[in-house]
């Protein structure tokens, strides 16, 4: 089952909105692999990148990486 549109508008936004931020934090798919292995998740740079092609992730996954980059969190006009 996919998503529906406004479901599909939500993930596009979180999908840009991680985007932007790690291009802000100059980090790359491969170091944020590593950062998250290190906080215990389980990643590849294949995972993350389908993750972040598709906008279809985990809040579990969402928060990671605020996490890793260092974010204390979200407003939503910024997404």
């Amino acid at each position: 089952m996919g998503l529906t549109a406004k479901e599909q508008e939500w993930a596009d936004k979180a999908r840009r909105f991680l985007k932007v931020e790690l291009k802000r934090a100059e980090l790359g798919y491969k170091d944020l692999v590593t950062r998250l292995n290190e906080h215990g998740l389980e990643e590849t740079e294949a995972s993350i990148t389908g993750k972040l092609n598709r906008g279809t992730f985990s809040v579990a996954f969402f928060l990671a990486v605020l996490a890793v980059l260092g974010l204390e969190g979200v407003q939503l006009e910024d997404l």
